[in-house]
């Protein structure tokens, strides 16, 4: 058990009520969790201390080199009073994965859970129950050596922020419009696609600009060496059910494997549908659109859950999907992941983690 000590906050803030719109990621609770590292002495001075600004040298290498990592999940009230997190070990396992490809020290399993769980239950108060709500869970790892040289820092600092949420996007459950990108590259196999460090969100903003520009929610990328097979959008995995078969980009080194595309995948074969995860190419899904064989295009994500598309769009082809309707598949879906999340859904696979 992690031993972590606690600081009260003397001027705490209020709670946003029900009827307070939640807008993602702009209010933040009264507490977070800090963890200090130093070679030799490990991950060690565990606490709980007032949400506050971060004091931090100016050459701090986080500033200067980017070493730092983030990670995201949520925390969930049932009707019978319960707090719940979904499937927090998978994104401990990404964490770790993350940590090793930046040169992060990682941090036990136990450890980080015992974190979340203390933050979490100090903060139950925050956790909103509107529907579509919930508690937004922030770990981040920083670089603080006050050092200027390219090199693995010899000190971090792991802080962890609470934040009640809504949708994610503004459309909610509405689909949302895609941009795919035919200039910019995300990622590339052997980079940091794979990992969830910020340098893959800042190489994402100018395509987000331009779509966002266009009116389009976000963008879909493609790999960054043929220029033509579909990897991820900016925020979510994609899926699309094309035939009757719903398919999604394989793991490949550049694409980030979510939790929630993971779930969605074990779902979907646990329904008896068929799955495949491969390569597609942005032909393909142009020929689908036009033969109406693409029939439900939808994003996985944990701030989103599951994200219906009700169109793409590829310099000049415009693909209609669903008649810009929910399918059938992102809705169960949404509904099953959400149920299990909620408590309102039997969790079959031992998703759910209670805090107590």
């Amino acid at each position: 058990m992690l031993n972590i000590r606690f600081e009260k906050t003397t001027t705490p803030k209020p709670i946003p009520g029900a009827e307070n719109p939640l807008t993602f990621g702009t209010i933040f609770t009264d507490h977070m969790f800090v963890m200090d590292y130093a070679t030799g002495k490990g991950w060690h001075d565990a606490r709980i201390v007032p949400y506050a600004p971060i004091s931090l040298d100016p050459s701090a290498m986080v500033f200067h080199y980017g070493q730092e990592m983030f990670e995201g999940l949520k925390a969930y009230k049932t009707e019978d009073g319960k707090t719940l997190l979904f499937r927090p070990d998978k994104n401990i396992e990404r964490a770790n994965n993350t940590n090793k490809r930046i040169c992060i020290p990682e941090i036990s399993e136990s450890d980080f859970l015992d974190a979340i769980k203390a933050i979490v239950k100090e903060e139950e108060a925050w956790i909103p129950t509107k529907p579509g709500t919930s508690l937004y869970i922030r770990p981040f790892i920083i670089a603080t050596d006050p050092y200027l040289g390219v090199r693995p820092s010899d000190t971090y600092q792991l802080i962890i922020i609470l934040s009640p949420v809504g949708a994610y996007y503004k459309e909610g459950l509405d689909p949302v419009k895609i941009w795919i990108e035919d200039e910019y590259v995300r990622a590339v196999k052997g980079g940091l696609g794979e990992a969830k460090t910020g340098a893959n969100y800042v190489a994402s903003l100018a395509s987000q600009v331009k779509a966002h520009k266009e009116g389009y929610s976000q963008v879909l990328w493609l790999d960054g060496v043929h220029r033509k097979y579909i990897e991820e959008v900016g925020a979510m995995n994609i899926f699309f059910k094309i035939n009757g078969t719903i398919i999604t980009p394989m793991l490949n080194g550049s694409i980030l494997p979510g939790v929630t595309r993971n779930s969605a995948i074990q779902l979907c074969k646990h329904w008896g549908l068929p799955v495949e995860e491969r390569q597609v190419s942005v032909e393909e899904l142009i020929d689908a659109a036009k033969t109406g064989a693409l029939e439900e295009v939808f994003g996985t994500g944990t701030a989103a859950v599951i994200s219906p598309v009700g169109e793409l769009r590829f310099e000049d082809d415009i693909m209609k999907i669903s008649d810009g309707g929910i399918g059938e598949i992102s809705q169960k879906l949404y509904d099953t992941i959400t149920g299990i999340q909620l408590g309102k859904i039997k969790d079959e696979f031992g998703w759910t983690v209670e805090v107590n």
